[in-house]
C-alpha cells in the first residue's frame, strides 16, 4: 500500500522560502503522477504542481510557476517542492498525493488523486 508523507513546513517571513518533501513509501504502478496541493481556510483545494512518472512531466498551478519548483529524489523516493519569494496568500496546509495513469487533462483534478498525505502548514507572515 502507498504512503505518502510531507515534511518541511513551518513559519516563514514574506519574501521567504521553503522546500516541502514528499517521500512516497510502498509500491505504485509505472505510470503515476505526485501532485502537490494546498489548502487555505475556507478555500477549495488548489493545484500547486505535479510531476509524471516515468516521463517526468512537470506542471505547476497558474501564477505559480516562477516561484515554485519540483525537484526529485529517486533514491530517496522524494518529491520536493521549492517554494521562493513567498506571500501571505500562500499560507496553507500542502499535501502531496499520488495519481494512477495520469494523462495531461487530469493532473489538475483533485478527485483523480487516489492516496493523499497528511498535509504540512505553511504559513507565511511577518
Amino acid at each position: 500500500q502507498v504512503q505518502l508523507v510531507e515534511s518541511g513546513g513551518g513559519l516563514v517571513q514574506p519574501g521567504g522560502s521553503l522546500r516541502l518533501s514528499c517521500t512516497v513509501s510502498g509500491s505504485t504502478s509505472n505510470s503515476y503522477a505526485v501532485g502537490w496541493f494546498r489548502q487555505a481556510p475556507g478555500k477549495e483545494h488548489e493545484f500547486v504542481a505535479a510531476r509524471r512518472w516515468p516521463n517526468g512531466a512537470l506542471y505547476y498551478g497558474d501564477s505559480l510557476k516562477g516561484r515554485f519548483t519540483v525537484s526529485r529524489d529517486n533514491a530517496k523516493n522524494t518529491l520536493y517542492l521549492q517554494m521562493n519569494n513567498l506571500k501571505p496568500e500562500d499560507s496553507a496546509v500542502y499535501y502531496c498525493a499520488r495519481l494512477l495513469n495520469p494523462i495531461s487533462s487530469t493532473i489538475r483534478a483533485r478527485e483523480r488523486y487516489d492516496t493523499w498525505g497528511r498535509g504540512t502548514q505553511v504559513t507565511v507572515s511577518s
